[in-house]
């Protein structure tokens, strides 16, 4: 999930070479015309579909924990009759509280703070130092471009895999802070250390004069930003304004593959090698590849053993290549699947992704400055 967000930045088809060398969470459905009741969940974080039958009786709630597996199978959720997952992308803005996007703003501005204070400032942080000391590993910027990936991959997928184990210790908010005060600033030195590298290994291929291609990797960019980041349908979570929870999605997105942030990443990274077309821009996509390829198969497993026969019965109707499961029959898209993008979310991507690529110059002014 952290991956992607904050690596996916790092690349731009225009730059140019620098002037240097679990708790189980409770199902809930949003209104339908059903008789059922409604009850209550990143790998990679609102609406679920509950499943399970009507208990006159109120339930506590380690009943309703030891019962969120279950399946009735004659419910119509987002994916039809039988499906269990979350509705992605839903945002009421009636039911958003002022006072919640305002305690959001703080927090990231506290956040941005500290992180330029302990990280990112030269004078009083500890990023050039982590720079200096992995780059003692070897002279290869290749190599150091890889292990630079591979920490953060440990401490980003580690700590995703202690998740339950964290959140029951310490609280979901507590363990959030946790995971993004130590991902973030390995993610921005992994980010720095790029773009002021980039150009500095061996070129392979030279294909920037290629009529069209300028065009193909920003569109292809700019797709690959479309699947990064369903992680972030919910910016609270994320900033644990809201308590962060363990999402089981499926429609939107997740109708075309089931891993959107990975498929993200292959596409990305390969418009932008093939763009770049050097030693470096291949082992940063090799090293980010290899870590979505891992997060598909750590994710399907923490998604299991949250959900169980729930998770297995989404699994059953999505795929992890792109389209499969539409192509064999097991994903039936609704008449107006497109509805389901037309949301705030996907509308606020589509509004980052543009500004992200208009403040590259900035982005690659920045790194360089740091010297990293």
């Amino acid at each position: 999930m952290g991956t992607t967000l904050v690596l996916s930045n790092a690349f731009s088809p225009f730059s140019h070479r620098p002037r240097h060398g679990n708790e189980r969470t409770h199902f809930h459905r949003r209104p339908t015309s059903t008789l059922k009741p409604s009850l209550h969940n990143s790998l990679f974080p609102s609406g679920f579909s509950s499943l399970r039958k009507f208990r006159p009786a109120p339930r506590t709630s380690l009943e309703t924990e030891s019962s969120s597996s279950h399946v009735d199978h004659d419910s119509e959720g987002p994916l039809g009759v039988g499906s269990v997952g979350e509705d992605s992308a839903v945002f009421e803005l009636g039911e958003q509280k002022i006072s919640s996007w305002i305690y959001f703003s703080v927090v990231l501005g506290v956040v941005l703070f500290l992180l330029d204070l302990a990280w990112i400032d030269n004078s009083t942080g500890l990023g050039k130092a982590f720079i200096q000391a992995v780059s003692e590993l070897s002279d290869s910027h290749e190599v150091v471009m890889l292990a630079l990936i591979l920490i953060f991959a440990i401490v980003h997928s580690g700590l995703a895999s202690l998740r339950d184990v964290g959140e029951k210790l310490i609280g979901e908010r507590a363990f959030r802070v946790l995971f993004a005060g130590t991902s973030l600033p390995l993610a921005v030195s992994t980010i720095v250390y790029f773009i002021n590298h980039r150009y500095d290994g061996v070129q392979l291929w030279q294909l920037q004069s290629v009529p069209g291609l300028h065009q193909l990797v920003w569109l292809s960019s700019f797709i690959s930003f479309i699947f990064l980041y369903p992680s972030t349908f919910n910016l609270l979570e994320v900033a644990a304004v809201d308590k962060p929870k363990m999402h089981l999605w499926e429609t939107g997105i997740i109708r075309i593959t089931r891993h959107p942030q990975m498929v993200g990443q292959v596409i990305w990274c390969l418009a932008h090698t093939i763009w770049i077309g050097n030693s470096v821009a291949v082992a940063a996509s090799i090293g980010l590849i290899g870590h979505h390829l891992f997060g598909v198969w750590n994710g399907d497993r923490r998604l299991a053993v949250r959900y169980g026969e729930a998770f297995e019965d989404v699994k059953k109707q999505t795929s992890v290549i792109p389209f499969a499961a539409i192509l064999d029959g097991r994903q039936k898209l609704p008449k107006e699947y497109y509805k389901e993008f037309i949301r705030v979310p996907y509308l606020a991507i589509t509004a980052l992704t543009l500004g992200a690529y208009f403040a590259h110059p900035l982005m690659r002014a920045a790194s360089f400055r740091l010297h990293w």
